[in-house]
């Protein structure tokens, strides 16, 4: 059997689902697991690829993000992925976090009062990447235009415009800011007014709406 499960969700069905707010041209394949799509707002231009899964108490997706497949966000907290930031494959952004040093019992089947997990949001500024397997700890924001390597591990926040790796993540080098100018082209080339267009995804805006 070949082309089995090829196809994305018409927008007749992404509409049925109920999103928070669903922008234009966004790709999202069945195999992606959505727990409530009412606490999920997704911009323009969004694809999510194949085995992504998305369980988070909110999660604000930007305009030309790309989630990749087997990516996860997940937690009881918030996710924010501003404009043109992506994740690629297998990386997981986790927004709750057991104790590991015997102080709660651990499992989301036993009451929050004896878990002692700690919960905080995310947020990956615009340009901003998490490289293929990399792992996101609960309050980290990734600054604008930074990027963490494959198989990193990200339990501080990141100063923009770096390139990041490791375990734990440490600033390599600089990132250059060539995608400034190439986002500028891409917006005159799909509007002809040379603005950028907001996404809804307001980077001064965390919590409730």
């Amino acid at each position: 059997m070949t082309g089995l499960n090829k196809t994305f969700l018409t927008i007749e069905e992404l509409q049925r689902l109920g999103f928070r707010k669903l922008g234009r041209n966004v790709l999202i394949h069945p195999t992606v697991v959505i727990v409530d799509c009412s606490a999920v707002s997704i911009g323009d231009h969004v694809r999510i690829d194949p085995f992504c899964v998305l369980s988070a108490k909110r999660i604000d997706i930007g305009s030309y993000v790309n989630i990749s497949s087997h990516s996860a966000l997940l937690g009881r907290a918030q996710v924010f992925l501003e404009d043109f930031s992506s994740t690629a494959p297998g990386a997981k952004i986790l927004t709750s976090n057991d104790d590991y040093l015997g102080r709660g019992l651990v499992g989301a089947v036993v009451p929050e009062a004896l878990r002692g997990a700690h919960h905080g949001d995310v947020t990956i500024r615009r340009h901003g990447i998490v490289g293929a397997g990399s792992i996101v700890l609960p309050g980290v924001t990734i600054g604008e235009g930074s990027t963490v390597g494959a198989l990193s591990f990200v339990k501080r926040s990141l100063e923009p415009w770096g390139v990041y790796g490791g375990v734990p993540a440490r600033r390599i080098r600089d990132r250059a800011k060539d995608i400034i100018a190439l986002e500028e082209e891409l917006m005159r080339q799909a509007d002809g007014s040379g603005q950028a267009k907001g996404s809804g995804v307001d980077p001064t805006v965390r919590g409730g709406e």
